[in-house]
C-alpha cells in the first residue's frame, strides 16, 4: 500500500515509522510544510527535533514543501493527517476531490473562531462534513505516546469510521506485531474521548502538581470520565465507547502518565505558572489548551453538567487559582452516583 502522512510532528512520525515498518512493506511518504526540514530529515534519515535517534526505515521517504504535488508524486491509496485540529480544515480543503481515502490523528475540537459563520466548535468528522464531504473519511485514536509507538513498544489503537471499508483499509495499514487496530464505527464517541481526556488531563496534572494525593486523583479520573461520557451521549455517542481505547483507555494514559503534555501544563499551572508559559515550556502542541474552552461550549449547548472541564476553562482564562478550583469542585452539592452521572 502507498500511504502519505501529512505533518512531521511526534505523532505523524510515528505513524509513519510504524507503517513503513509493517510486515507488508508499506511505501510510506512523510510530508512536512518545512521544506528544508523535510530535506534535513531525509537526509539524516530521522527526525532529530520531535524523535531524535529513531532510525526511518527504508521504505519511509520525506517530502516538503507543495502538498498537492506530493499527494500527486506519492501515488497514494490512504492519506494520514497528523497536522493539530487547528490544521485540519486546511488539509481536508486540499485533499477535497483527491478521492483518496483520509484519517486524521488530531484529537480536540476546532476553534469556533475559524469556521466563520459555524456557532460552534466542531469534531473533525463534523468539519470534513463541511468542507470535503465526499472523502472515505475517519479517525485514528487511542492511548498512544508518539516515543513509545515510534520505539516499536506495544501499542493499541481505534480506527474510527462509519466506512467499513476505511477501517478495514486502517486495519490493513497499520495493523502489525507491535501496533494492534480496533475497528470501531462509533466515531462521535471515539472523538469525544479524544477530546475531552487531553482537558482531563490538565486537570489531573494540577491535582497531582499541588500534592492532593492518590484518592484525589483516582476521584478526578473517575468524575472526569462521567463528564465524558454524558457529553458524548449528548452527541450521539455509544456509551461502551467510553469504556474503551479510545475512552478511558486514553483518559488513564494522558492523566497519568509522564510523556503527557496536557498532564504536565497542569503540572505547571499547580506551581504558579501561566498558561502562556506552562505551554512556551512544553516546545510542543497540547491541545488540550486550545480544545477546553469549545469542549465546554459544546457542553453547554448540549445542556450537559461539567464542572471539572469548566474549572479547567477558569484555571486556563486566569479567572481562579488552583486551589480556589479545587474549593469549588469540593464544594459541590452531594450527588448519586450512577452511570454517566
Amino acid at each position: 500500500m502507498k500511504i502519505i502522512v501529512f505533518g512531521a510532528g511526534a505523532w505523524g512520525t510515528a505513524m509513519a515509522l510504524s507503517a513503513a515498518a509493517h510486515p507488508a512493506r508499506h511505501a510510506v511518504t512523510l510530508w512536512a510544510r518545512d521544506g528544508q526540514q523535510a530535506a534535513a530529515m531525509q537526509a539524516a534519515r530521522e527526525n532529530p527535533r520531535y524523535l531524535p535517534g529513531i532510525a526511518f526505515p527504508p521504505g519511509l521517504q520525506v517530502a516538503g514543501g507543495d502538498s498537492a504535488q506530493a499527494l500527486a508524486d506519492a501515488a497514494a491509496d490512504l492519506a494520514i493527517i497528523a497536522t493539530p485540529m487547528s490544521g485540519l480544515r486546511g488539509m481536508l480543503e486540499q485533499l477535497r476531490g483527491s478521492g483518496v481515502p483520509v484519517a486524521w490523528l488530531c484529537k480536540g475540537f476546532e476553534a469556533a473562531a475559524t469556521q466563520g459563520t459555524d456557532a460552534q466548535g466542531l469534531m473533525a468528522h463534523e468539519v470534513c462534513a463541511r468542507v470535503a464531504p465526499e472523502l472515505r473519511s475517519g479517525a485514528l485514536s487511542g492511548p498512544s505516546f508518539a516515543l513509545e509507538a515510534a520505539q516499536g513498544r506495544p501499542t493499541a489503537l481505534v480506527a474510527a469510521s462509519r466506512d467499513a471499508g476505511l477501517r478495514d483499509l486502517l486495519v490493513e495499514a497499520f495493523h502489525g506485531p507491535t501496533l494492534r487496530i480496533y475497528a470501531n464505527e462509533d466515531i462521535v464517541g471515539v472523538e469525544v474521548g479524544g477530546a475531552v481526556k487531553n482537558v482531563l488531563a490538565i486537570a489531573t496534572g494540577l491535582c497531582d502538581g499541588l500534592g492532593l494525593g492518590m484518592n484525589a486523583r483516582a476521584a478526578l479520573i473517575t468524575r472526569g470520565l462521567a463528564e465524558m461520557t454524558r457529553l458524548g451521549l449528548a452527541l450521539g455517542a455509544r456509551a461502551e465507547t467510553f469504556m474503551g481505547l479510545s475512552g478511558l483507555g486514553d483518559l488513564v494514559l494522558t492523566a497519568t502518565g509522564d510523556l503527557s503534555r496536557n498532564r504536565r501544563v497542569g503540572l505547571a499551572l499547580a506551581q504558579g505558572s501561566t498558561t502562556a508559559q506552562a505551554v512556551e515550556s512544553l516546545g510542543h502542541v497540547a491541545e488540550g489548551v486550545y480544545s477546553a474552552r469549545t469542549v465546554v461550549q459544546r457542553a453547554r449547548q448540549a445542556g450537559v453538567d461539567m464542572p471539572i472541564a469548566e474549572e479547567v476553562v477558569s484555571l486556563l482564562d486566569g479567572a481562579t487559582t488552583p486551589r480556589e478550583a479545587v474549593a469549588r469542585l469540593m464544594g459541590r452539592s452531594p450527588a448519586v452516583e450512577a452511570p454517566g452521572c
